[in-house]
């Protein structure tokens, strides 16, 4: 933590650790100074203070700020947070290692906050965490390393637990194959085929994929075109083309063109952008 984020009032310090750790504000990785760095774009930011969520924090933690009423007050209360180096204006850059690869990202000179502007997050996610998951793996290697010291009952359990492990690895492997086999019998005999587990490799519960125990290899049902889009498609061009026919006369004078384009009224969309580009 900076020197400018230990100096920050306490209101400020714990808004900054909600919108980090607990507003759920979609954030994306970018690349800073060789550094993988977290980002996001200022009207998450802004969505997320005016959200019911953190509405409901104010009522719970005293040291937030109230809820802000509407987007200008957010922004001001988002923009309050610079000055101690939560997040910082950032411009992006290309993407880094291909396509789908990490931004490039840049801190500007010029800090505001806006919300169409991207800014990357200077703030530890979960500080306490991190060190308890840190202190955990160190935890593990050391106790890795001196196995040879361990008592003999512990070394004992932890055999009989590396073989419990392997043996329900083994098991499942050999449902695999018996699974297959027996679809490729029942193939020949009884068709479409039976599978035992149909739910095994399905992306369900652990209970659920044994659940039922048997089913029917029925291929799913095909897409049928409506015969209506098909009419659509085969419906003939010349009624657009008589429609297009602009009833002009030249020669005599007489010219007028029934056109819809010019002369009438002119309806035009704004669609505001992605909120998260």
């Amino acid at each position: 933590m900076s020197e400018a984020q230990v100096k920050a009032p306490a209101e400020f310090k714990a808004l900054a650790s909600w919108l980090r750790n607990k507003s759920g504000m979609k954030t994306r990785l970018g690349a800073l100074g060789g550094k993988r760095m977290d980002y996001f774009k200022g009207r998450s930011a802004v969505k997320a203070l005016l959200s019911p969520a953190y509405a409901k924090a104010t009522t719970k933690a005293k040291n937030l700020p109230p809820a802000p009423t509407d987007d200008t007050t957010a922004v001001a209360l988002l923009h309050s947070l610079i000055p101690h180096t939560f997040f910082l204006r950032v411009e992006r850059g290309h993407s880094v290692g291909g396509k789908d690869g990490p931004k490039l990202i840049q801190i500007t000179q010029q800090q505001l906050f806006t919300p169409d502007e991207y800014y990357v997050w200077l703030l530890d996610a979960n500080p306490i965490r991190q060190m308890l998951m840190a202190g955990g793996m160190v935890l593990v290697v050391l106790a890795a390393v001196m196995f040879p010291l361990w008592p003999a009952s512990l070394r004992v359990g932890v055999w009989y637990l590396s073989i419990g492990v392997l043996g329900l690895i083994g098991l499942f492997f050999a449902i695999a194959i018996v699974r297959l086999i027996f679809w490729v019998i029942t193939i020949v005999v009884a068709k479409p085929g039976i599978w035992i587990f149909p739910n095994l490799f399905a992306d369900v519960g652990f209970v659920d994929s044994f659940i039922p125990l048997w089913g029917w290899d029925v291929p799913p049902p095909k897409k049928v075109r409506s015969k209506r889009k098909d009419k659509k498609e085969k419906a003939p061009t010349g009624s657009s083309s008589a429609l297009d026919h602009g009833h002009s006369h030249d020669g005599a004078g007489h010219d007028h063109s029934h056109s819809h384009s010019e002369g009438g009224p002119r309806i035009v969309e704004l669609v505001d952008g992605e909120d998260e580009e």
